[in-house]
């Protein structure tokens, strides 16, 4: 399965790159799984997406959880929480 990646914001900086294709392992199904699959990446990319660290997710521009599924050809955001004032 063939995923399009995108970094918002700090996590755009951390990574160095604002969006990459991703060629998912068969075990890989889930936007969490995407997420703990970059997160092996290790160095600033285990860094920026660990599991401690407050990262917002979004699959085809809906607000999601690490439990949702993905299809070919998905669009996966990852971004820090945003505060207003």
């Amino acid at each position: 399965m063939k995923i399009n990646v995108k970094y918002f914001a700090a996590l755009r900086e951390a990574v160095g790159t604002a969006q990459e294709p991703l060629d998912l392992p068969p075990d890989v199904a889930t936007v969490g799984g995407v997420r703990a699959l970059l997160q092996a990446r290790g160095g600033v990319w285990a860094e920026a997406l660990a599991p401690e660290r407050a990262v917002r997710m979004a699959c085809n521009q809906v607000m999601c959880g690490g439990d949702t599924p993905l299809v070919d050809g998905a669009e996966v955001a990852f971004f820090p929480p945003v505060t207003g004032g």
